[in-house]
């Protein structure tokens, strides 16, 4: 049976900062990950799928079952690590699915307790989070996850490394990874601590604009009739992109900011009544990173104006019953009177 061929991301019409939230941190994994909160049918899981054609190339540990970086020895497993040579070999990050039935043994991976005690030996069978190192973990419906285990991946998310513990028997080994979760409000939503946890988060909505929903059925059916020719179509620019989110990366280490930046982005949060120091901090890597992916190496008013957007409401405080808004207009005036930027 040959690879289903997932729609292009390119081609997604509309959802323009959904689509740029997931860049951004394909660009620099360290944002945290993202949430995308939206009704049923606005392309959530689509454009997650579709990241496979455009995902960059890295290098990683040829047979170890974290895909450990041969070239950054304190993030490998101790089994690389005790290596004197090290195998590389290239290849695309991966999205790894979460189904929202896993168990939490499902996930860490699980120790043999009996085979430690007789023989010493920690043998540890790979969860998901093993797989899920150096690449994307996608969680659908996260929000119907059961909280637990939700714990244990920001946690792991937070750390960069996936620890069990059994009868005083422990291993670790790294799980860095960009967490992606989707959900639908209707169904529940998350509890406003681990909503925290994720360092930016969309909603989305359907097209109400009558040309660009036309646009959606007109490209969807022509792919669901012609995959291949439709994927060929679409290729140069998949490679455009994927180009583009490369170049980035190499930019990123470079990009700028000055101490008007930093204290724009606390003013901005002590304005909004935003509890804690992670929306701050978020803002900056935000803002950095999307000036990488415009080619540029210094954030401007513009890299501020997007981060605030995406880092900042689901961060706001609220009382009980009360519905999140920011007043985006005011945020935005606050940015463009700043001086120094």
């Amino acid at each position: 049976m040959s690879k289903k061929a997932y729609f292009p991301f390119t081609a997604i019409v509309g959802q323009e900062k959904m689509k740029r939230a997931l860049i951004l941190n394909l660009i620099n994994p360290a944002l945290g990950g993202v949430l995308i909160k939206g009704e049923k049918g606005t392309a959530k899981s689509t454009a997650v799928r579709a990241l496979t054609e455009v995902l960059p190339e890295r290098r990683e540990v040829q047979g170890c079952p974290f895909s450990c970086d041969p070239d950054d020895n304190s993030c490998q497993c101790d089994s690389c690590r005790s290596k004197a040579e090290l195998t590389a070999v290239t290849s695309r990050m991966r999205v790894v699915d979460l189904p929202v039935s896993a168990t939490e043994d499902r996930v860490v991976g699980t120790l043999d307790i009996e085979k430690a005690l007789t023989t010493g030996e920690k043998h540890f069978e790979p969860g998901i989070l093993a797989d899920a190192n150096r690449n994307i973990l996608y969680i659908d419906e996260i929000n119907l996850l059961d909280d637990h285990v939700v714990d244990v991946i920001l946690d792991s998310a937070a750390m960069g490394v996936n620890t069990v513990e059994r009868e005083g028997v422990s291993f670790s080994h790294p799980a860095k990874f960009v967490l992606v979760g989707t959900m639908n409000p209707e169904e529940g939503d998350l509890r406003p601590q681990l909503l925290d946890r994720f360092g930016l988060v969309v909603d989305v909505c359907g097209e109400k604009d009558i040309q660009m929903r036309t646009e959606v059925v007109k490209r969807y059916l022509e792919y669901e009739q012609a995959p291949e020719a439709f994927l060929e179509k679409w290729r140069p620019e998949q490679e455009k992109l994927c180009l583009k989110i490369n170049e980035a990366r190499k930019l990123l280490n470079r990009v700028s900011y000055s101490d008007d930046i930093l204290r724009l982005a606390a003013e901005i949060s002590i304005s909004l009544g935003v509890d804690g120091h992670r929306a701050d901090i978020s803002m900056i890597k935000t803002a950095c990173t999307n000036a990488a992916y415009e080619g540029r190496n210094a954030v401007s008013k513009e890299d501020m104006k997007l981060a605030a957007e995406l880092v900042l409401p689901h961060r706001m405080r609220r009382k009980p019953f009360e519905e999140q808004r920011m007043d985006i207009d005011s945020v935005y005036e606050m940015i463009e009177s700043s001086e120094g930027i």
